[in-house]
């Protein structure tokens, strides 16, 4: 008999939620890490035509990135900005009690996250939108799909 695979979390769907006066977004009950402290690492990703959001790493893809970046070549310029950028534009935040975290003040205002958030899976991490950015993200996304099913067959 094979063994069982690891149990990992798999981010998937997407969830709207409120955001309170002080910056709390709910996490989905089955987002939530299994062990009481785990830190999540909150990134502020400009990397869409839509607009910014805030990417959000378990540690297990956080080394990872890290990892990748440290195996870039010393001599590359890139790799010195994406350290000072990962750096300066990250937070840890663990989750409270009732399934929050709160966005940082400046990380929040820099993706328009207001009032309501969409939190939308990636399968290995998941993603913070103000709602109608994602709106427009998910129409492109629809222009893209044809294609990027492709990959799959």
């Amino acid at each position: 008999m094979a063994d069982a695979l690891p149990s990992k979390t798999v981010y998937n769907s997407c969830f709207e939620h409120g955001v309170d006066e002080k910056r709390r977004v709910q996490i989905p009950a089955k987002w939530r890490p299994e062990t009481e402290g785990t830190e999540l690492t909150l990134i502020f990703w400009p990397k869409h035509n839509a607009g910014s959001c805030l990417r959000v790493l378990p540690p297990t893809e956080m080394a990872q990135l890290l990892a990748d970046i440290d195996a870039m070549p010393a001599g590359d310029e890139k790799k010195v900005f994406l350290k000072r950028f990962i750096g300066s534009e990250s937070a840890q935040v663990t989750l409270d009690k009732g399934g929050r975290i709160c966005l940082p003040d400046a990380m929040a205002t820099k993706a328009e996250i207001k009032d309501k958030a969409m939190l939308v899976g990636l399968l290995d991490r998941f993603e913070i939108w103000n709602p109608a950015r994602y709106e427009k993200v998910k129409a492109a996304d629809a222009v893209l799909a044809h294609e990027a099913f492709k990959l799959m067959e």
